[in-house]
């Protein structure tokens, strides 16, 4: 399920503006997905302005960066006008693509326990193929280490 070595999951998903992406649009790309719990909270917005910070690293490499997370298109829009981030982030409000990559998980805080998305990164190659899978990733720490996958560093 998702795990390195296998073909990626296609999925079609709606970003900020309503416009469906296929990750199938992207072969001939390296993909950098991300899951986020959600929009405007601080772990969240940090990952994304790091992503935003290696943006041009990222594409020199040929990569492409998308973010997703229950969050609506809406919520996806005004966080992205707020930060001006130049990469995509799609909704999945229904959670199918979260837990086909099986990033929607039991959590628990101060004893409660609830459904939510544990913060993991993956990187697909030119071909769809997972290269990488980073679990309950550091979201400040997050974009750099993506990036030192990427450029083997």
């Amino acid at each position: 399920m998702n795990n390195i070595n296998e073909r990626a999951t296609d999925f079609t998903l709606n970003d900020e503006n309503g416009v469906p992406h296929s990750l199938k649009d992207y072969l001939g790309k390296k993909v950098v997905l991300y899951f986020y719990p959600k929009d405007n909270t601080s772990g969240c917005t940090s990952q994304a302005l790091g992503f935003k910070e290696l943006y041009e690293e990222f594409v020199k490499e040929n990569a492409v960066i998308i973010g997703i997370s229950k969050d609506s298109s809406s919520s996806h829009k005004k966080f992205k006008d707020k930060y001006d981030f130049p990469f995509i982030l799609l909704s999945d409000e229904s959670t199918k693509v979260l837990n086909d990559y099986g990033v929607y998980q039991e959590k628990s805080m101060y004893g409660r326990k609830y459904m939510g998305i544990v913060r993991t990164t993956f990187v697909i190659n030119e071909e769809g193929i997972i290269i990488s899978k980073e679990e309950k990733v550091n979201a400040k720490e997050n974009p750099y280490c993506t990036l030192n996958i990427i450029t083997n560093k």
